[in-house]
């Protein structure tokens, strides 16, 4: 008889809403949202309680291998997308835009914001940017389809940043990014994530529109938080940005699990007995005089 033991089902939640999202604003509850690009971790985020899971072009770096984020294309994503989707049911999903599938021509970021919802059962878009984005954005919320925006540390646009640096640090830049925010808060986003800013900038901003912020480098005083999956669970090994709070070291439990597999095999302590399956003596001496 079989030892494997099923784990109790765990209760199905309420879907998150963009309503509820905005709710948990107003009543001063934190979001919190994590970075998913693949059926088994969705399901334990989504099994965890997080309200929102961001299948983000991190990915090609994280997953794919990349050295930053402007490779990974429209076809990548969704199909990340779509394995996350099977695997978080109650959590709100949000589809990263990736570089130049939105800053062509809006009727092209309509398409591909459309083929999120309806090739990867996405639940809402990001895109990078704030002003020049924000015809895009009214775009897009006019399809039906709900747009999180994207300021400060744009990896898009790093070329054009110098570089993954904070932004916002002078008085002019931070007017500037404060007004990017208003403006796409009119323009109909849901909500903004603030990268790479001054916490106190992301907290004024946070007070000074109605819509969620959800902050990565950019302090407590945003309205929720979002952090890479890989860079919290320690899996991702070629840099860990400041801002980032590790609350494991996966990498380096699987490199032991590794050696420790290969070593076995090598010495043939795997396969041990317990680990094969076994014939009969009968069937087995059948077999050998049926093999004669």
């Amino acid at each position: 008889m079989s030892t494997t033991t099923i784990a109790p089902a765990i209760a199905q939640r309420k879907k998150m809403t963009m309503l509820a999202f905005r709710q948990k604003k107003e009543r001063g509850e934190p979001l919190t949202m994590l970075t998913a690009y693949d059926y088994p971790t969705a399901l334990a985020l989504d099994q965890a309680g997080i309200d929102s899971i961001l299948v983000g072009d991190s990915l090609a770096m994280v997953e794919l291998g990349y050295e930053n984020t402007l490779p990974v294309t429209m076809e990548e994503m969704l199909h990340h997308a779509r394995a996350v989707a099977r695997g978080a049911k109650s959590a709100l999903l949000i589809g990263d835009l990736p570089f130049m599938s939105y800053q062509v021509s809006i009727e092209e970021a309509l398409r591909n914001a459309g083929r999120f919802i309806q090739q990867a059962n996405m639940d809402a878009v990001k895109l990078e940017g704030g002003r020049e984005r924000a015809e895009t954005v009214r775009a897009i919320v006019g399809a039906g389809i709900p747009v999180m925006g994207h300021l400060g540390l744009t990896p898009q646009s790093i070329h054009q940043l110098g570089g993954f640096r904070p932004q916002g640090k002078t008085a002019s830049a931070a007017v500037r990014l404060l007004e990017d925010a208003q403006i796409l808060e009119e323009a109909g986003a849901f909500a903004l994530v603030l990268e790479s800013i001054p916490a106190r900038l992301a907290s004024a901003i946070s007070k000074k529109i109605s819509i969620p912020t959800i902050g990565i480098g950019a302090g407590a005083g945003c309205d929720g938080q979002v952090l890479v999956t890989h860079d919290l669970l320690g899996l991702f090994e070629r840099f860990t940005p400041k801002f980032v709070k590790r609350y494991a070291n996966l990498h380096e439990t699987m490199r032991k699990a590794f050696t420790e597999y290969i070593d076995d095999v090598e010495t043939k302590k795997f396969p041990a007995l317990e680990h094969t399956v076994e014939m009969t003596d009968a069937e087995w001496d059948a077999f050998l005089n049926e093999t004669k």
